[in-house]
């Protein structure tokens, strides 16, 4: 790795997601939107997708508009299946 490059801290083969957040409102929980470019099968005429992910997070330190890295992980609650990769 290059100097001056941050390292990922990955706990297990899970792929690392890159979005930003979309909602702090709840305790320990952050919604992240990632969106991904899709090409229609048919039509081959590409269309952005959105899709939206519940992240834990131990501090409420993420503010709206943030981009964050994540990876899924065991389940925390019920809607609840990433956590935050530190950087």
């Amino acid at each position: 790795m290059a100097k001056g490059t941050p390292t990922i801290e990955k706990t297990h083969n899970a792929p690392v997601r890159t979005g930003v957040v979309v909602s702090n409102k709840m305790d320990k929980t952050i919604v992240v939107a990632v969106d991904t470019l899709k090409t229609h099968p048919k039509y081959l005429k590409q269309y952005r997708s959105t899709k939206r992910y519940k992240v834990h997070v131990e501090e409420n330190k993420y503010v709206i508009g943030e981009k964050v890295t994540f990876q899924e992980c065991r389940p925390i609650s019920r809607d609840t299946f990433h956590k935050i990769v530190t950087l």
